[in-house]
């Protein structure tokens, strides 16, 4: 009598399983890389070593033509404190983003720069990492 075995183990491996999780994973990495937008204006940013804050009350941003805007809306310069008051009014630690493009008067920087002291904001300056 020969017995053999009915049930034989097959040294294949099927590689159809692997390639559909990749291609899920893929395709979940690309849906989500398109949904992520950034909150900022298109500004050529100084150089410098350091980051920037992910959490933020309001951005400021200023461009070389000395156009101010404030979360991406554009103001005026004289306007600029009375808006920041009423926004950041009711924030425990108000934080100031300042996207200052490059080429831009010091003395703009320092304007917003000097709101933020007589306030007690607390300013962030923002920079293109190196």
């Amino acid at each position: 009598m020969d017995f053999k075995g009915r049930n034989k183990v097959s040294a294949e491996f099927s590689m159809a399983s692997m390639t559909d999780i990749v291609f899920l994973l893929l395709i979940f990495f690309m849906l989500t890389s398109t949904l992520v937008t950034t909150d900022a204006l298109d500004l050529q940013l100084p150089k410098a070593k350091g980051k920037t804050e992910k959490s933020q009350d309001v951005s400021v941003a200023i461009r070389k033509d000395l156009t101010f805007y404030v979360n991406k809306k554009p103001v005026k310069k004289e306007q600029l404190e009375t808006l920041l008051k009423g926004k950041l009014n009711r924030s425990d630690k108000p934080v100031i983003i300042l996207r200052a493009e490059e080429g831009v008067p010091i003395e703009e920087v320092v304007y917003v720069m000097d709101i933020a002291n007589r306030n007690n904001y607390k300013i962030i300056l923002a920079v293109r990492p190196e």
